[in-house]
């Protein structure tokens, strides 16, 4: 058996493995009719961790406050700004009884920790149903806290929102930002739809506190740089207590990094978390990037090869039309469809920034979270 025939074969599997992924756990999420559950007579306390963010304060705490929900609060936490972040958030408490302001200073135990002011907050929340986003994130709409926390049940703690980044026309880089972030989404919020639900974003999450308590908050994380969301995610959500918001009422909406090298900073933070995620987890994961890996790196030697050239053009042909498909269902669902049509070029982007991302964190220096 010639090299060529081995790498075929190895071609074939690759093949069969992705358009198992995609047709098996992909496809019955973007197909797939979400029901709207009954509003909760609950309060909900919001949460909003910030250092360093006045601008972004500005324009958050109105959106946050005309929410059409009767019963909630805003607890803005000031880790350690140097800004004067403080400030405002104590001017609009002053304005708003339902504000109330955490101030957190740094300790030796946890600097650096975005962790430790997160559960200050958290303590200090008056209500059980705890919503979290970020002070560079807007609500879509005033019905943002309606369509989250109606997600929460006897059974149901812990609510997957979708946190999306904001369109700017014409910036190729803010197209690789949404394409990752679209990409991202499709992949949990797929996994949770099957009942293996393994990380959320911090920009859009709601969770009741007694889990937190129960887990004993993030002390089994507490070292690790990020994963206030997704780790903590990983450690506690299940089939029956995970939930899914759907609604583009939901969503929120983040101001993207325009420069290569602050959006390479900033994913070389949250790549900090995933060698923590549960070994089951880390497997799955790693299947689908290697196969992807493979699946490209394979197609390119083949073809140039001219190994069987009409076969393996067929083969890639039918599994980048069905990711296409798949991937642009779950765009539309997003609202960002027109991240799809350079879909092949961006994943083969991905594949290859991820690389450098992996081969960077570890010789990497620990950074600040903020």
């Amino acid at each position: 058996m010639t090299f060529e025939v081995i790498l075929f074969y190895v071609f074939l599997i690759v093949c069969l493995i992705q358009l198992g992924i995609y047709a098996l756990i992909f496809l019955p999420f973007s197909i797939s009719k979400p029901k709207q559950p009954s509003l909760k007579k609950i309060g909900v306390s919001v949460l909003v961790c910030a250092k360093n963010e006045a601008e972004n304060l500005k324009r958050l705490i109105p959106e946050i406050l005309k929410q059409d929900f009767p019963e909630f609060e805003l607890v803005l936490i000031n880790d350690d700004s140097k800004d004067n972040s403080l400030e405002i958030m104590r001017e609009f408490a002053q304005r708003h009884s339902n504000i109330k302001v955490v101030d957190v200073k740094p300790i030796d135990s946890f600097w650096n920790n975005k962790k430790y002011p997160l559960t200050l907050g958290i303590k200090a929340a008056t209500h059980d149903f705890l919503l979290f986003t970020d002070a560079d994130c807007i609500p879509l709409s005033d019905q943002w806290i309606k369509s989250m926390s109606r997600r929460f049940s006897n059974e149901k703690g812990i609510v997957l929102g979708y946190g999306a980044y904001k369109k700017i026309k014409g910036s190729l880089i803010n197209l690789i930002i949404r394409f990752e972030t679209v990409l991202t989404a499709m992949q949990y919020f797929s996994m949770a739809k099957i009942g293996r639900p393994y990380m959320g974003v911090g920009r859009n999450l709601a969770y009741r506190r007694d889990l937190f308590y129960e887990a004993g908050g993030f002390k089994d994380h507490m070292h690790v740089l990020s994963g206030d969301d997704d780790l903590f995610v990983n450690q506690v959500a299940t089939k029956e207590n995970t939930a899914l918001c759907l609604d583009p009422e939901g969503f929120t909406e983040s101001l993207p990094k325009t420069g290569f090298q602050s959006w390479f900073r900033q994913k070389m933070r949250h790549i900090s978390a995933s060698p923590h995620y549960k070994i089951a987890d880390k497997f799955s994961l790693g299947i689908f990037n290697l196969s992807l890996l493979l699946f490209w790196a394979l197609t390119i030697i083949l073809l140039i090869t001219g190994f069987n050239f009409t076969l393996i053009l067929a083969l890639a042909f039918i599994r980048i039309v069905l990711a296409i498909l798949i991937y642009g269902l779950c765009a539309k669902r997003f609202n960002e469809s027109d991240t799809a049509w350079l879909f092949p070029l961006l994943e083969l982007f991905l594949i290859i920034f991820h690389l450098v991302i992996f081969i960077s964190s570890l010789t990497s220096k620990k950074q600040h979270w903020r």
